[in-house]
């Protein structure tokens, strides 16, 4: 059936879209948590069965700056950076431990970033918004805290002075609500709150009393709070753009209010030196201020008064604070697209974290701030793992064949993206998602090769002391058999440009090819840089190698003890053929890296099903076998050197009924539209499942809802709806389609 509907703007909704092609959600899928303040006063873990797959599992990493720096325009202890990122579709419906999709924000380049910020919150789903677990995972793994988002619209935009008050209500110098921060914040395993203050209505005594919630959670806990610059001493609503008498009670008054807070956008040159001299009198470090830059819009052709913040061979003045710096994702029209934006954003034109010179006036972020490592300790063992896949490998074999996202797995990427030193043309490296030697992504490193002109890719800088017994290991593939690698891995020590190399040798497969080298000769030297070095004798065109892993382990791999107490929480089967499970497990006794949870096959061969560092797995999809009735599951620990565990198992019963599902068990969800980008009018064709109440809805980049497309009951079966394109404007929007729990997205853009 086709309904044609005309976009009329209704009431605008802050309905945060970070990209619009999440997964549709399956039976069983657990959530990441929001709530109105009311709502957040009755939430205990115990009675949400979500709350332990929204769990952070990984403790925040120390990080250094160590001793080389790559670029000599960045000023090292001096501004920082927040990132208040748009991470999902919407408010709600997001799931907590990623998704049976590849496409994802999935952030990464932490080294330049001191907090993360997942932005969010809604007048029509919720306020008070939680990271979820592989989010907090990654900036964990990264050394970056992680905060969750209070987010009191405007009045515009559905705000409701009620809520501020629910929020701060207090009696006898107690504030439930922040005690109910604090309790998610360390039952979730996150760092701080971001609170944002824009309904209007307040008054003094109001803003007093918020004043005094954010010193409350001061005193009971080692929870941050970032405050944004809106809500000022007299309960007004009136942006400052600078720290001042109107608003320092919000930041410092006899004592630490909130950590840091985050300046509206329209700061001035002299708005920020005065706020740095400010936030000194108060005893306050100018690097607790986060000049504001709105990025939603325009990435990096944002206009920047770059002078103003992060002036050139001076002190930085304040840090700065990037609002939506997830445009790098939102508006890319492919996955390869986004990796090249977010170069550009974070590292400059060049591709070279070293060399930012360019007559753009956005250099990228390397140039002002250096970077840092978290590798500060053995071992350390990377995959290139970006948290994403189209297959799931496990020491190079394919062990299960489904796209796949889960930010908790992210690996620590190189630091530098990326450095090259070759007296002809360098060869080009980048991330690769066709191939993968323990997850979804490797190394890949090509071009032309001549005798006399090695490429060296520095790629990672540490801080670590190795010890006796330390091995090097690394694992490449040439994609033949018997030929040189041409491979170097070069360790610099207490000078960051001298190295002893260590070859690969000969590939004696055409798949993956493993390597161990002992250092104990170099026990007792700190290790400053890890690159890689790519020599020829003679003249190879077309060089093309995978590394799918280096690292540094402690004398053999170590094999970690076995999760224990493994069960099945709920197994929701969809039809004859296909289910969600949701498992349990105690954690290994061991350090976990992941588990990975696998269904046993006939042929007693594994096909992978999920991972996690978490010890609550939601597995998306489960397939029966034919003609099997009870399917075994298994779960094993992933150590931090990749030793894996023995197994514990579980199993589930089918009901078959003879009945045939549907094409891959799940049809909900928007099918890709066509043309996209569209110039005119187009069809958005959609499925559902079960017969009820559907909601078709466009909002454009910034969170506006721009039409309702369908809104009514409708039968199960597919469906479409034409798409009016004359009253939008150009640009991305993104669809949702909703049927009573399941929630699906899709993205569009109009040129």
């Amino acid at each position: 059936m086709k309904i044609a509907l005309k976009c009329v703007p209704l009431a605008l909704l802050i309905i945060m879209l970070a990209h619009g092609d999440a997964s549709a959600q399956v039976p069983g899928q657990p959530f990441s948590s929001y709530w109105f303040p009311n709502e957040l006063l009755s939430w205990t873990p115990a009675g949400d069965a979500d709350s332990p797959y929204n769990r952070g599992s990984l403790e925040l990493a120390t990080r250094s700056l160590g001793d080389t720096q790559a670029n000599i325009h960045a000023r090292p202890d001096e501004g920082r950076i927040a990132a208040l990122s748009i991470m999902y579709p919407s408010t709600s419906g997001n799931p907590s431990q990623g998704a049976a999709v590849f496409d994802v924000y999935a952030f990464n380049y932490w080294q330049y970033t001191d907090r993360l910020v997942l932005w969010g919150g809604s007048a029509g789903e919720g306020i008070i918004l939680s990271p979820s677990a592989d989010v907090i995972d990654a900036g964990h793994k990264n050394g970056v805290p992680v905060y969750g988002t209070v987010f009191f619209p405007p009045i515009v935009y559905g705000g409701q002075i009620q809520w501020v008050e629910d929020f701060v209500q207090n009696s006898g110098g107690v504030f439930p609500v922040a005690d109910k921060l604090i309790e998610v914040a360390e039952y979730y395993g996150f760092d701080g709150w971001f609170i944002n203050q824009e309904t209007a209505g307040g008054s003094a005594s109001l803003a007093q009393d918020m004043r005094d919630l954010m010193e409350y959670i001061q005193v009971n806990s080692d929870i941050n709070i970032m405050w944004y610059d809106a809500m000022v001493e007299s309960g007004s609503i009136s942006w400052q753009n600078a720290l001042n008498s109107n608003n320092d009670m919000f930041f410092e008054d006899g004592g630490t209010i909130s950590n840091e807070m985050f300046l509206n956008f329209w700061w001035s040159t002299g708005g920020l030196a005065s706020s740095a001299v400010y936030a000194a009198g108060l005893g306050r470090s100018p690097y607790d201020l986060n000049a504001g830059v709105d990025v939603q819009a325009n990435g990096y052709s944002t206009g920047v008064n770059w002078e103003g913040v992060f002036p050139e061979a001076s002190p930085h003045v304040t840090s700065l604070g990037f609002y939506c710096p997830n445009w790098c994702y939102s508006n890319s029209s492919s996955h390869q697209d986004f990796y090249t934006k977010a170069n550009r954003f974070w590292i400059g034109a060049n591709r070279d974290p070293s060399n930012t010179t360019t007559t753009h006036p956005w250099k990228g972020m390397a140039h002002y701030v250096p970077a840092t490592t978290p590798i500060t300790g053995i071992p350390f063992v990377t995959n290139f793992n970006t948290g994403q896949g189209h297959f799931f490998s496990v020491s190079g074999s394919e062990m299960g064949s489904t796209d796949w996202n889960n930010r908790s797995l992210q690996d620590i990427l190189p630091t530098w993206r990326w450095v090259t030193d070759c007296s002809g043309t360098a060869l080009y490296p980048e991330l690769d998602w066709n191939d993968a030697y323990w997850g979804g992504t490797c190394l890949k490193v090509s071009g032309d090769l001549y005798p006399g002109t090695p490429t060296i890719l520095y790629l990672y800088k540490t801080d670590v002391t190795l010890s006796s017994g330390d091995n090097l290991i690394a694992a490449y593939s040439t994609g033949s058999s018997g030929t040189p690698s041409n491979l170097e891995v070069g360790l610099a020590f207490e000078d960051p440009e001298t190295f002893e190399y260590f070859e690969m040798g000969n590939s004696t497969t055409e798949g993956w090819n493993t390597v161990t080298t002992d250092l104990s000769a170099y026990s007792g030297r700190p290790l400053s840089v890890i690159a890689l070095k790519f020599d020829a004798a003679s003249t190879v065109t077309g060089y093309e190698i995978k590394v799918g892993q280096l690292g540094i382990i402690n004398g053999v791999q170590n094999t970690p003890a076995p999760p224990t107490n493994f069960y099945v929480e709920d197994f929701q089967q969809i039809d004859d053929n296909h289910g969600t499970i949701r498992l349990r497990w105690d954690h290994s006794s061991n350090f976990a890296y992941m588990y990975n949870v696998y269904r046993i096959n006939a042929d007693d061969s594994r096909t992978w099903l999920w991972s996690t560092p978490n010890n609550a797995c939601f597995v998306p999809e489960i397939i029966r076998e034919t003609p099997e009735t009870s399917t075994t599951i298994e779960v094993v620990t992933i150590g931090n050197e990749f030793g894996v565990s023995s197994a514990d198992t579980a199993s589930i019963n089918w009901t078959i009924t003879g009945i045939e599902g549907s094409p891959g068990g799940i049809s909900f969800g928007i099918f890709d539209n066509y043309p996209n980008p569209m110039t005119s009018n187009t069809s958005i064709g959609f499925s559902i499942i079960t017969e009820g109440p559907v909601s078709l809805s466009l909002y454009s980049i910034d969170g506006r809802l721009a039409c309702r497309l369908i809104s009514e009951p409708m039968p199960a079966g597919n469906h479409a709806a034409v798409l009016e394109t004359d009253e939008l404007t150009p640009g991305v929007y993104f669809l949702r389609l909703e049927s009573g729990s399941s929630v699906d997205t899709g993205k569009c853009i109009l040129l």
